[in-house]
């Protein structure tokens, strides 16, 4: 049997996110009490045929939330393989959809603000935060969603999985990042009439980036530094590690850069995931 739990912020996504699990053959069940996640696994053992089950657990019931820790502590003692997401967004974007929804946060009482909620819930969630594959998704599409959930689905837990994504700093900076590197120091093929409307997958833009030595040393120089670490991480019992790599725009120079950086690291057994928030 294998367990995925779900957990994030109010608006950062979830409903979404579970609904994609659902379509990719979960039994899902929303909002269960993490008192009630043993129990819940032990029926479907005994009694369905469900091997495969998502359940999200938020704010809610955020007066047992101190249990979960706990709970997942002897679902995985059952032996059931069992793996955490957490949903992210940044406070500005969460403000924002909850202005445009007109939804009431979970933790309103009637004298808080929207922003003292968020603040009261990621402290809350800090504990499950802790031990999820984190997921930003302030800058994601439903589809963009959908993509990162079937990665996160599909992954290979036996091994370190290695996320490198590209970004744009003025979209903002990626919260689920573990290591974030800033490449706008390097020649921009934006600024070329004939390069901009193409993006770092492309040959225009590859070519024009591969003569530039200065963007060679960058990448070497990230992945020398990168590289002793995955095993240090490897050891530490980590499912993922997120690389980010931004520069202006998310969509020549981080792109280019990105795909050379997961080359190498594959070269090097490790499983990798590449995203392009911008693209």
């Amino acid at each position: 049997m294998q367990l995925i739990l779900l957990s994030g912020l109010a608006g950062a996504g979830k409903t979404t996110a579970l609904r994609i699990l659902e379509d990719s053959g979960y039994y899902c069940v929303d909002n269960l009490p993490p008192p009630m996640l043993l129990q819940l696994i032990e029926v479907y053992a005994l009694t369905s045929d469900a091997t495969k089950i998502a359940v999200s657990i938020d704010t809610r019931s955020h007066s047992l939330l101190r249990q979960l820790p706990n709970a997942i502590l002897n679902v995985q003692n059952l032996g059931i393989e069992t793996k955490i997401i957490f949903l992210d967004a940044s406070h500005e974007v969460l403000i924002k959809r909850f202005s445009e929804t007109r939804r009431k946060h979970p933790l309103s009482d009637g004298k808080k603000t929207i922003s003292d909620c968020i603040a009261e819930e990621t402290e809350l969630l800090s504990a499950i935060n802790a031990l999820a594959h984190k997921i930003d998704t302030s800058n994601l599409t439903a589809n963009g969603l959908r993509a990162i959930i079937k990665q996160f689905v599909n992954a290979d837990y036996s091994q370190l999985n290695i996320v490198v994504q590209s970004f744009g700093f003025k979209y903002g900076l990626p919260i689920d990042s573990d290591f974030v590197f800033d490449v706008r120091c390097l020649p921009n093929p934006f600024y070329d009439n004939n390069l901009r409307e193409f993006n770092g997958t492309e040959q225009p833009i590859i070519d024009f980036l591969e003569a530039e030595l200065k963007v060679q040393n960058m990448i070497n120089d990230i992945y020398t530094m990168i590289r002793p670490w995955l095993i240090e991480f490897s050891q530490d019992n980590r499912n993922y590690v997120t690389i980010s790599v931004g520069c202006t725009g998310g969509k020549h120079r981080s792109v280019y850069i990105v795909e050379r950086i997961s080359e190498l690291i594959s070269k090097s057994g490790y499983k990798t995931i590449t995203r392009h928030r911008q693209l």
